[in-house]
């Protein structure tokens, strides 16, 4: 099979867990023989095109026209995505067009139906999830595209039974039209191949090390751990919380720290690259997630895949992943009574941290392998592609040959 795949974010551009999510599939499709063509948006340095563990990338440079908003801003990447795709699909017959979320909804619909090719869709997350709600027009229009593109694709991927029931509530999209498969991980990503900072330049030798990694927005919950800390460090002085990744959220954060006086407890380190990324998992005595709102919680499978012991709140499709006591430990959301109960357990109790971190391992091998979801999405492809199909010849008069009508709606 040949797939388009549209996405509005790849590596090296990554602004969420949907650039790897998109790569790491992609990799994985290329090696069930599914050749993959990944439109995406460029950035300043990298090739407008070119072949990644055989994934053709095509990268397209946004206008660069003054918007004066984000929404705007995608409308016009959209257009911009379509002068790219007609040329590529000109040349190249796609069997499938595979579509990430709503920011390449306007290219996607069009292609669809300009070039009769049929559309699947993933919705990794949506507005109405991410603020609770819908409060002002800029979030009802958002959401109204999402619903647009679950609308005109003939199938919508989820990443868990939460996010299934939530677009079944928004969208009332048919069961039958949606397909649950989880994101995966990538183990070996998260070995420490070489330190290149020291452990000392984050904590000092005799302190545990709470770590969160991930952006700092609202729903991300990080206000709910620095809530936590004041009845952690009454029982554990020797504590340091590491804050790492940036976000619209980080000065209020910073400001929480200082009233909270626990700010020289606090460390805030910015972005960070993968190398130290997996020198703070390897450090840290736990990895702590605690999102309000979290259509699946990836941060979550790559600290379990990093062997280190996650405590996470009991929502969303974080809580379909850990099962408490067994491979992690949950909280009740947005407590923080109840996440600094949890740390605190996981500091006392002896031979726990070992317990939960090795079934967390185990867990992720079995579970949450890249070539099984892949298996499972090329299937999804397969049955969409040949539905398509049976839906095109269903319509065909009978003094038409089979061959030529195929070659007529491939015009």
């Amino acid at each position: 099979m040949r797939v388009l795949t549209l996405s509005w974010e790849y590596p090296p551009k990554s602004v969420g867990g949907l650039a790897q999510h998109v790569y790491d599939l992609s990799r994985a499709l290329t090696d069930l023989n599914v050749e993959i063509h990944v439109l995406t948006c460029g950035t300043p340095g990298t090739p407008e095109y070119e072949r990644i563990n055989r994934v053709h990338v095509h990268r397209v440079n946004p206008y660069k026209i003054s918007s004066p908003d984000f929404v705007t801003w995608v409308a016009q990447f959209n257009v911009a995505m379509l002068e790219k795709a007609i040329p590529l699909i000109r040349d190249t017959r796609f069997d499938v067009i595979h579509a990430h979320d709503w920011l390449v909804a306007y290219t996607a619909r069009a292609l669809k139906h300009s070039c009769n090719v049929p559309l699947v869709s993933t919705i990794h997350a949506t507005e109405w999830g991410r603020n609770y709600g819908l409060h002002n027009d800029t979030q009802r229009h958002i959401s109204d595209i999402e619903w647009w593109l679950t609308y005109e694709s003939w199938r919508v991927i989820c990443c868990s039974h939460y996010m299934q029931r939530e677009l079944q509530q928004i969208f009332q999209i048919p069961a039958d039209k949606l397909k649950v498969i989880p994101n995966g991980v990538n183990p070996e990503n998260f070995a420490v191949k070489q330190h290149t900072a020291n452990r000392e330049n984050f904590a000092a030798p005799g302190e545990k090390i709470v770590f969160y990694v991930g952006r700092l927005v609202r729903e991300k919950g990080v206000q709910v751990l620095l809530d936590a800390a004041p009845k952690v460090l009454a029982k554990h002085p020797d504590t340091k919380f590491i804050i790492a990744g940036k976000g619209p959220h980080t000065d209020a954060l910073r400001h929480q720290a200082a009233q909270l006086n626990i700010a020289h407890r606090v460390y805030f380190t910015g972005y960070i690259d993968d190398n130290l990324r997996n020198s703070l998992y390897s450090w840290s005595d736990v990895a702590v997630f605690p999102s309000l709102y979290e259509p699946f919680g990836i941060v979550a499978l790559e600290a379990m895949a990093a062997r280190t012991p996650v405590i996470i709140s009991d929502t969303g499709g974080l809580s379909e992943i850990v099962n408490h006591g067994v491979d992690g430990l949950k909280f009740y959301p947005g407590n923080a009574n109840s996440l600094a109960d949890m740390i605190l357990r996981l500091f006392f109790e002896p031979g726990l941290s070992e317990k939960l971190e090795e079934r967390a391992y185990r867990k992720v091998k079995q579970y949450f392998d890249w070539q099984q979801i892949a298996e499972t999405t090329a299937k999804v492809y397969r049955d969409v592609y040949e539905s398509h199909n049976a839906a095109l010849f269903q319509g065909r008069p009978n003094w038409i040959p089979d061959r030529f009508y195929k070659f007529l709606n491939k015009q």
